[in-house]
């Protein structure tokens, strides 16, 4: 196993970064090589990658002294422009100034032409954590159930829509698990195996899904850190692949009325010490109390919306059920390894946020002894619109801190003020029929 593997499975915060060190010894060694370049990445709020991209022989020093990335990356909006400068906002917005972001290795990969892809950490000139980095609003979370001596094994499904150059799907309607009817595909998808392949994020399986163009790709369960860092590099890979074939991949949650592309997560938790202690009951407990709340994180822009209208796989109504893909959390796998599948986020949701998230909720469900409903039964709704989710931002501050619910209160804000000053389709087909 090398020090990039990411192995199967729950592994705590001491472990990960025992991993890093491991990696860091080799990266050094592979970044001083001529013709060496590291592409350092930060999950920014809105699920993609803020990157800069350094050359041998800088790119080791990196490893030791980080590199600045300015601070509005995890204040800006989905076209790069700053949000309003408001509460905690204002700090990363005042100056434009930088934050350092030191890489961590073991989320490691290769892209090829000697070129390393490495996900940071962001910091504060005075060396204390970004609040509102995602993978740090994550990596608190995971401390906090780690102080109940639980640690979490994730695995993140995220569905893609492909299509040519004129925006039409590459297959001409679903193929749910079809082989027939994905010729089309197949090129892309020979190419884009090999590159997952070779960059080692340890795909479980893909599959044609429901809807035209749409496929869907898994990666093994991992540590809670590396699900999430290496969904955003599946995409990375996915995208660049896609480009070398004149193909789009659309992530958007809802590629067409009626459509969804989502990101279910699936959750096992295990004891520290590697035992499988019975924790899932008031794990769910916690989520499906607070699901209703947390629908901004789950859905971040308005087309999410409209993916929460595509039931029943898409579903709004908050319960759970055994393998039942039409609840919103679907108890999977035998009675020796019960997992919880999470339907609520699309693929436009920020992983991070996701499933940090989700372990507040669990977790305080764990700590107040909250026992799930029957199975089947509906114990409320996410919200329906945006304005719905905004509203709910206070219980949001509890479970992830006041810092993160102003975050997403102005990325909301400045979904629905784009979507108001905006004409769309839509808005001309209904001006036509009144006519």
């Amino acid at each position: 196993m090398t020090p990039f593997a990411r192995p199967v499975g729950p592994r705590s915060l001491a472990a990960r970064r025992a991993a890093a060190v491991a990696g860091e010894a080799v990266l050094r060694g592979l970044l001083v090589e001529e013709g060496a370049r590291l592409l350092l990445l930060v999950p920014d709020p809105h699920a993609r990658f803020a990157a800069v991209e350094l050359a041998a022989p800088f790119a080791a020093s990196v490893l030791d002294d980080g590199y600045g990335v300015c601070s509005y990356v995890f204040a800006w909006t989905p076209s790069r422009d700053p949000l309003p400068a408001s509460g905690v906002l204002g700090g990363y917005l005042e100056g434009f100034g930088d934050l350092r972001v030191r890489p961590d290795a073991a989320s490691a990969i290769p892209l090829g032409e000697r070129t390393w892809a490495v996900v940071g950490d962001a910091g504060w000139p005075s060396g204390s954590a970004a609040e509102l980095a995602p993978r740090e609003v994550l990596r608190t979370q995971l401390a906090a159930l780690e102080g109940l001596g639980v640690v979490p094994s994730v695995g993140i499904e995220h569905e893609v829509v492909f299509r040519d150059a004129h925006g039409v799907p590459l297959t001409a309607h679903g193929v749910d698990y079809a082989v027939g009817g994905t010729e089309r595909l197949a090129p892309l998808l020979g190419d884009l195996r090999k590159e997952l392949a070779d960059a080692g994020l340890g795909v479980e399986s893909a599959r044609a899904e429901c809807h035209p163009g749409q496929y869907e790709i898994v990666l093994r369960h991992r540590d809670a850190l590396a699900a999430c860092d290496d969904v955003l590099l599946q995409q990375l890979v996915v995208r660049r692949v896609a480009a070398r074939h004149g193909v789009t991949a659309d992530y958007l949650a809802a590629p067409e009325p009626g459509q969804g592309n989502s990101g279910h997560v699936h959750l096992s938790l295990s004891a520290v010490d590697g035992s499988e202690p019975d924790l899932l009951g008031g794990f769910l407990a916690g989520v499906l109390r607070d699901a209703r709340a947390l629908t901004a994180v789950f859905a971040p822009t308005w087309n999410s919306y409209v993916r929460l209208r595509t039931a029943p796989f898409s579903p709004r109504e908050v319960r759970w059920g055994h393998d039942d893909r039409t609840a919103s959390v679907r108890v999977a796998g035998p009675a020796s390894g019960r997992r919880l599948e999470f339907r609520f986020a699309g693929a436009d949701a920020q992983p991070h946020l996701v499933v940090a998230a989700l372990l507040a909720a669990g977790r305080f469900g764990l700590e107040e002894g909250l026992t799930p409903p029957e199975p089947g039964v509906t114990v409320g709704s996410l919200a329906a619109s945006p304005w719905e989710a905004r509203s709910l931002m206070d219980r949001v501050g509890e479970l992830l801190g006041a810092d993160v619910a102003a975050q997403l209160a102005a990325m909301l804000s400045e979904e629905i003020e784009a979507g108001l000053d905006s004409v769309t389709d839509f808005q001309r087909l209904r001006g036509a029929l009144r006519a």
